[in-house]
């Protein structure tokens, strides 16, 4: 097959694919071949029907599927093998109907080339990068909440704050006397700190064990189903009309004490026979503090290169009547000129931006492998159990969750664009000149707030 590209002008070109009949000829048997022998054809016996009554009755059915995919992949390999950057799809050119008869075919199609922007990232070019500083509100947060993590249970004898009440609960008349044939949970377990009502939060301030108090479930929660379900051991049909009192007989009451700073609390944040000390102590934890805020820099980074990358390379020629005939040809339903014209306005800034971010994922030659989007998934999946207190995963778990993701296709197309963003910003901060400069927590809100008000109306005009 001879396949020749012509450029018509600036960003458009033309592809013309000159076929014989040894480019399909074989194809078209095979195809033949297979229909005789599985398909129910009137009058013949399965596999029994010669070539010459198979051509007579799917020839040209068969010949245009075949030559339609032939020209088609032979369009696309070359647009790969030449590395040619095109718009959409190759517009096919004069669509006639096959003739069974002709051996030759030629067939043309228009293409809409992406402008060559000369995407150039390399230390001339100078970006700005804000690290958040660590303050002393930081540094007491994160010590608060490692201390009450890998803090001890204990029993105490008086309610206080964020404890955890064990007893006995009994259902309640009208009266406050013990209901007949009531609702009875010998093991209850409350937590009044989690109370929807404060009201009914602050019946159990003073409590001791050995005491009672009466409160009432439904206001506690809300009426909320699981948790009434759960606090009063009934299903969850059974909880709308639960509004009764209850009396709870204290037996115990659990608080957690914050751990202290000592060796065993050091080798549980950071290790075994990492930190020693409070002076090390404090540069470790500093240390995870910068650590943990390095993606809100890097978000404002990504950000911050778009907006570079949109003002050095948005004011590009696009090949304007082979998008709008795109638009037209890909539509589900036949549009006007206006239509027409209004969609492709809509789309000219995202359209200008996906030419840009191919051109840089080419100069930086970001290219996620599968191998790097199921160990983000892994990430994704331990930060996600993270949540739930679950620290202490190996490495089948993850695994585990990881392939759960990557099975559902919408998860897996997520996590590849992810992965690739990822990536494409990251080579791009390793190949410029950053501008790094420390900010307060204030000072980096006040400058991506700015962005944001810089970027709003673009963003309203988008939608």
């Amino acid at each position: 097959m001879e396949v020749k590209f012509e450029k018509i002008g600036e960003n458009e070109g033309k592809l013309v694919l000159n076929v014989v009949e040894a480019d399909y000829a074989d194809k078209v048997k095979a195809q033949l071949k297979e229909i005789g022998q599985k398909k129910d054809i009137p009058g013949f016996r399965k596999g029994h029907i010669d070539m010459a009554q198979l051509k007579k009755r799917f020839g040209k059915m068969v010949k245009s599927d075949v030559l339609n995919d032939v020209v088609y992949h032979a369009a696309i390999d070359y647009l790969r093998d030449n590395k040619m950057d095109i718009l959409g799809h190759p517009i096919p050119v004069n669509v006639e109907e096959i003739k069974l008869e002709d051996k030759d075919y030629t067939f043309t199609y228009e293409l809409a080339m992406a402008p060559e922007l000369n995407v150039k990232f390399d230390k001339d070019v100078h970006l700005p990068f804000y690290n958040i500083a660590v303050s002393a509100d930081m540094m007491e947060a994160q010590d608060k909440e490692l201390r009450e993590r890998n803090g001890k249970r204990t029993n105490v004898d008086e309610y206080e704050g964020r404890a955890l009440v064990k007893g006995k609960l009994v259902e309640l008349n009208e009266d406050g006397s013990v209901k007949d044939g009531g609702i009875v949970v010998e093991d209850a377990i409350v937590g009044p700190f989690v109370f929807k009502s404060e009201e009914e939060a602050k019946k159990f301030e003073g409590s001791k064990v050995g005491g009672k108090v009466v409160f009432n479930p439904w206001a506690s929660c809300e009426g909320n189903e699981a948790e009434l379900s759960s606090m009063l051991h009934i299903d969850r049909d059974k909880t709308a009309e639960m509004h009764s009192n209850f009396e709870m007989e204290v037996k115990e009451i659990i608080v957690n004490r914050p751990a202290e700073h000592d060796q065993d609390f050091y080798n549980a944040v950071f290790g075994a026979d990492t930190v020693h000390n409070e002076e090390e102590y404090e540069e470790k934890l500093r240390g995870a503090i910068a650590q943990a805020l390095q993606p809100n820099s890097a978000n404002l980074f990504q950000r911050q290169a778009e907006e570079y990358m949109m003002e050095k390379y948005g004011n590009m020629e696009l090949p304007e009547r082979l998008i709008k005939k795109l638009i037209a040809t890909s539509a589900e339903k036949e549009m006007t000129e206006a239509e027409i014209d209004q969609a492709y306005a809509d789309s000219l800034e995202s359209l200008k931006w996906d030419i840009i971010e191919n051109q840089a994922a080419r100069e930086v030659k970001a290219e996620v492998t599968k191998e790097e989007v199921e160990a983000l998934a892994k990430d994704i999946a331990a930060q996600q159990l993270r949540q739930y207190g679950m620290f202490e995963l190996n490495d089948q778990i993850l695994d585990m969750y990881m392939q759960n993701m990557m099975n559902d296709e919408n998860t897996r197309r997520r996590l590849v664009r992810q992965a690739f963003i990822q990536q494409l910003f990251g080579r791009i901060h390793a190949a410029v000149s950053l501008d790094e400069k420390t900010v307060t927590l204030d000072e980096f809100r006040a400058i991506a707030d700015e962005l944001n008000k810089k970027n709003a109306p673009a963003e309203a005009a988008a939608e």
